[in-house]
């Protein structure tokens, strides 16, 4: 079984000694045996505040939803929010706080999940502050081995791409971190506590449960899909949320769930299929409103490739449905379109040519994988 960073912090305890420690950690932060992370160390270090990232330390806050500053009523602990009105770094009220940062969070292995984007913050300002970072390592949820996705350029960094690297990287937490704090010379005091017995194995193979980083994640087939099918967040179709299946839903009003289907199954993509569905989603868009659409179901996780079929699946409701399934315009005028912040690139414009797009891609993303086996702290064996 593969285990935690976590599960191994007594064999590093001399990291956390002869200080004040905080921890950021969300509602991922847990032992194999299901322990609150936040308990483990106050039970073994002075642990004086407690530090959340989007979705909250508790996992309560809605996606996207700035949260401020408050009282933990579990611990008593002061709350710091870093997805805050305040800003995203570590405020100077933050700093007076701790001397040793702890990181312990479930990522989902792909650039525009923010939680990626607030460890590289923390790798930034602890290095500018003196202050130490401990990161207890995860593994990432969708393996070690496979790299998807064009390089995020850097006209288009955001705090859903705060990096140039690929949609889905192949690295753990601390391995990025290791990665960011060396190839920008931060200077940063970075620890790794490890996992255990990971070899580059996806989620269905570690022997653990799934803690879902977000409620849009419930379950790993649905992050598994999420790689291609969060790009839908830049258009005007539902991505599924506001239904039983987000990021595995995609459709909208006045769409025909059998023919999308049909269509869907003619491009032969590997490792997945799709059934009709029809759906009213709860909250977000469409909200409210009867939909149609195709459901996702993943049938071989180590064929799929979902960026690139949700480069394909964009493509093919553009051509079907072309008036609904349009790009949503920047948020701010002079903004960015958010799908260019979610694919790192300009290309996602009226007539984008998905096939120059996956090919400059897949050049990328193998320049990427020779890469990254620098910054590697475990031996991939296998898928």
């Amino acid at each position: 079984m593969v285990t935690y960073g976590v599960d191994r912090i007594a064999e590093y305890k001399d990291l956390l000694s002869g200080g004040r420690v905080a921890l950021l950690t969300s509602i991922t932060g847990r032992s194999s045996k299901n322990e609150s992370t936040i308990d483990i160390l106050g039970r073994m270090c002075h642990l004086t505040a407690l530090l959340g990232p989007e979705h909250g330390v508790r996992g309560d806050q809605a996606a996207g939803a700035l949260t401020g500053d408050y009282t933990d009523p579990a611990t008593g602990l002061p709350v710091f929010s870093l997805y805050s009105a305040a800003g995203k770094r570590l405020r100077p009220e933050i700093l007076d706080k701790f001397d040793v940062l702890v990181y312990d969070i479930q990522d989902v292995g792909l650039r525009f999940y923010t939680f990626l984007s607030t460890l590289c913050n923390m790798v930034e300002d602890c290095a500018g502050a003196g202050k130490r970072l401990v990161v207890l390592d995860r593994p990432n949820p969708l393996g070690g081995h496979v790299v998807e996705g064009g390089i995020l350029q850097e006209a288009y960094r955001s705090f859903v791409g705060c990096r140039p690297a690929p949609v889905r990287y192949g690295l753990t937490a601390g391995e990025f971190a290791r990665m960011v704090n060396q190839r920008e010379q931060l200077g940063c005091d970075l620890h790794v506590v490890p996992c255990g017995g990971w070899q580059g194995e996806s989620f269905p193979a570690w022997g653990q449960i799934w803690q879902m980083p977000s409620l849009g994640l419930p379950t790993f087939e649905g992050a598994a899909l999420y790689a291609g099918t969060c790009l839908f967040e830049g258009t005007a179709l539902s991505e599924g949320r506001g239904t039983a299946a987000p990021f595995r839903i995609i459709g909208g009003p006045g769409m025909d769930g059998e023919r999308l289907v049909k269509e869907f199954a003619a491009l032969s993509l590997p490792g997945v299929t799709a059934t009709p569905v029809y759906f009213v989603p709860a909250a977000s868009k469409h909200q409210g409103t009867a939909c149609g659409g195709l459901m996702l179901h993943v049938t071989d996780f180590h064929a799929l490739r979902p960026v690139a079929m949700g480069v394909a699946l964009l493509d093919l409701f553009q051509r079907l449905y072309p008036e609904q399934s349009g790009f949503l315009p920047p948020v701010e005028q002079g903004g960015r379109p958010f799908i260019s912040l979610l694919t790192g690139c300009g290309d996602f414009v009226p007539g984008w040519d998905p096939r120059a797009v996956l090919d400059r891609w897949a050049r990328e993303s193998a320049a990427f994988a020779s890469e990254k086996a620098a910054y590697h702290l475990y031996e991939r064996c296998g898928l």
